[in-house]
């Protein structure tokens, strides 16, 4: 029997050029293998190209050469229709931002995306009340976010990036905006999600406390990886 990780995340070859002007290369030639279950921290200076590699590993970018793919499927040749679709299905994101609707209860914020997405309301709310027990919430479901405290707000915006179970949780900075305790917090729930549920992470920081937690830190300069 082999304990041998499976790939979460593979680029090959992936280079990136923006025309400008300046005519700028913010990735050149990255060749990276992220496995399932790992918890990592993409590191580097503003302009070194960890954004741009976040954004294309997520289907955010798909103005990039080589090729990309998410637990074994090549999503760089899909169609905007098909990565779109794809992304609603397989990953999850956590923007600095809780970017919660104020007249909808926590509940509500979190089966939203699974509505839209087009499950059935019921399996909806039941991903939600889930999602929201596996963040310390399950006392929180019928609160708006006026009622609920920052960091209580951030842990609904990460129920909702985890509710429908993703192959990979992506998250561009998201210790940002936060003051140390409630980034403290957060960093705890990330890596206890990860530890429990299996969950993949792929951050874009500058936050040295999120970085002593990783598993792994990729270092990017110029648009390379740093041995």
């Amino acid at each position: 029997m082999t304990n041998a990780k499976l790939p979460g995340l593979e680029f090959t070859n992936v280079s990136r050029d923006y025309i400008g002007p300046p005519p700028v290369s913010a990735l050149r030639g990255i060749t990276l293998r992220i496995d399932q279950g790992e918890f990592v921290a993409l590191v580097g200076a503003s302009g070194s190209g960890k954004t741009t590699l976040l954004n294309i590993g997520s289907g955010l970018d798909r103005g990039y050469t080589g090729s990309v793919k998410i637990v074994g499927q090549e999503v760089s040749g899909m169609t905007r229709t098909e990565l779109s679709e794809f992304r609603r299905r397989r990953l999850g994101f956590v923007f600095q931002s809780y970017n919660l609707f104020p007249a909808l209860t926590a509940v509500e914020n979190v089966e939203f995306t699974s509505i839209v997405r087009g499950d059935s309301r019921s399996a909806a709310r039941i991903a939600a009340i889930r999602a929201l027990g596996d963040v310390g919430l399950a006392d929180k479901i019928d609160a708006h976010p006026r009622h609920l405290s920052g960091g209580q707000q951030q842990r609904v915006a990460v129920a909702r990036a985890i509710a429908s179970r993703p192959d990979i949780i992506f998250a561009d900075e998201p210790t940002a905006n936060l003051d140390s305790k409630t980034g403290e917090g957060l960093i705890s729930l990330f890596k206890q999600l990860n530890r429990e549920l299996g969950l993949t992470f792929v951050f874009s920081t500058h936050d040295r406390e999120l970085i002593a937690q990783v598993d792994r830190e990729i270092r990017i300069r110029d648009g390379q990886l740093l041995t």
